[in-house]
């Protein structure tokens, strides 16, 4: 199977996740589109969708699923979105997509993250992808020099050539060369650091479940 039709297959997957007459929380990427190109099929059953960015919001609105602000909702029972990378115990990176501050600030209304994947993202060790940061632009060289304190190399995201600028106004560091042991340590380290918006390390907002696409079938794997 190509990895597309692994996207597809573990966005259907995820609709049995989803609570009829309850909100449902909407991530952003290649594979949540896929889900919401499934949610079309169980429209009726939602009132509404909270959605982490702008393109995933355009998208639901295109299949005719009501977008509510995250303000006007109350607990949502469950967040489905996907994974840069997951390592055995559901903590995550996050931010490929550049929508790690609202992917996070939904996970953290939600009772359950569901976290779909194809198996190239499952890692013993955080780190291999590059750690996105959401920063806010006045601290980035300061943030780029503590993270080579750390061992790690900080680049800014470009986007046709200029600091690609995230749905907030502000831009991201990828980081590279840092192998993340301890996620949680980590998470509430770099979060405390002046300048730093959200780090794309998701441990406090951890997978409940992963749906891991494999060439045999879809893999559940509760944490």
């Amino acid at each position: 199977m190509t990895q597309d039709e692994l996207k597809t297959l573990v966005g259907r997957a995820a609709l049995k996740y989803v609570v009829p007459g309850e909100i449902v929380g909407v991530g952003t990427g290649s594979t949540v589109n896929k889900f919401i190109e499934a949610l079309a099929t169980m429209k009726d059953q939602v009132p509404g969708a909270v959605s982490s960015s702008v393109a995933s919001t355009e998208r639901l609105q295109a299949i005719g699923v009501r977008v509510f602000d995250l303000n006007e909702v109350g607990e949502l029972a469950v967040y489905i979105d996907g994974a840069d990378e997951i390592d055995g115990r559901g903590h995550m990176v996050k931010g490929g997509g550049a929508a790690l501050t609202r992917e996070k600030i939904v996970a953290a209304q939600s009772r359950r993250f569901i976290c779909i994947a194809d198996d190239s993202k499952r890692v013993e060790v955080l780190g291999r992808f590059p750690i996105p940061v959401e920063v806010i632009p006045m601290a980035t060289q300061r943030l780029v020099r503590q993270f080579a304190l750390q061992g790690g190399t900080a680049t800014v995201r470009l986007k046709d050539g200029q600091p690609l600028v995230t749905d907030n106004g502000q831009h991201i560091l990828d980081v590279t060369g840092l192998q993340v042991r301890e996620p949680l340590a980590f998470e509430t380290q770099v979060s405390q650091w002046p300048g730093v918006v959200t780090v794309g390390v998701f441990a406090h907002q951890k997978a409940a479940v992963c749906l891991l696409a494999t060439p045999g079938g879809v893999q559940t794997i509760a944490y």
